[in-house]
C-alpha cells in the first residue's frame, strides 16, 4: 500500500512541522540549562541571554538559576532530553511515513508535554507585573508585551501537545475497535 502524503494528514503535517522546529530549540536553548557549562560553546551559551533581555521568561530566568525554587523545571528538561528529543525524531521518521505503530508514544509524548507546560503558563501568568514596586524590590516581572510574546511563545507548546494527545486517544481508539471487531468475526466463523 502507498504512502499517504503528509499534504493529504493536515494534523499530522502539523505534527511533522513541530517536532522538526523543536529539534534545534531543545538542542540550542531548552537543555542549556542542563548541560554542563564547557560543553555550550560561547556564541550558543548567548542565547538565552539574549532571549531574557528580550522577554524576561521567569522560566528560562528560573532554569538557568542554580536555586531549588525552579528543581520542578530542571526535572522537566530531563525529561525533554531523555525522552522528549528522542520522541521528535522517532516522531517526525514515523509520521512522515505514515506509520500508524508510533501512536501509543505520540500519545504518552503528548500527554506528557501539555501536562509539563501547564505549570509554565501558570508560572508566566503569576508573574507580577513590571511597577516601580517590582523594580525597586527586584522582582522577577514582565510588562504587558512581554506577557503576550510568553504567552504566544508557550501557548503552541501546550495546545499542539493537547491536540496531539486527543487526536492520538481517538486513532487508538479506532485502531482498537477494529481490531476487536476483527477479533469477533474470527470467533464466529
Amino acid at each position: 500500500m502507498a504512502r499517504t502524503p503528509l499534504t493529504s494528514r493536515p494534523f499530522d503535517l502539523v505534527y511533522f512541522i513541530f517536532f522538526l522546529s523543536h529539534i534545534p530549540a531543545t538542542v540550542l536553548l531548552d537543555l542549556q540549562a542542563i548541560y554542563p557549562v564547557w560543553i555550550v560553546p560561547g556564541f550558543i551559551a548567548q542565547l538565552p541571554k539574549l532571549y531574557l533581555q528580550l522577554s524576561n521568561d521567569p522560566i528560562i530566568e528560573g532554569a538557568l538559576s542554580t536555586g531549588p525554587t525552579f528543581l520542578w523545571l530542571r526535572t522537566f528538561m530531563v525529561l525533554e532530553a531523555l525522552f522528549q528529543l528522542p520522541t521528535f525524531v522517532i516522531g517526525a521518521r514515523g509520521l512522515y511515513k505514515g506509520s500508524k505503530s508510533i501512536y501509543p508514544l505520540l500519545l504518552v509524548y503528548a500527554a506528557s508535554t501539555s501536562t509539563t507546560v501547564l505549570p509554565c503558563l501558570a508560572v508566566i501568568l503569576a508573574t507580577p507585573s513590571t511597577s516601580p514596586e517590582t523594580l525597586s524590590a527586584k522582582l522577577s516581572s514582565v510588562s504587558p508585551e512581554q506577557r503576550a510574546l510568553l504567552l504566544a511563545s508557550y501557548i503552541p507548546f501546550f495546545l499542539i501537545p493537547l491536540l496531539m494527545t486527543l487526536d492520538m486517544a481517538l486513532r487508538l481508539s479506532s485502531l482498537v475497535q477494529k481490531a476487536v471487531q476483527a477479533e469477533r468475526a474470527v470467533k464466529t466463523k
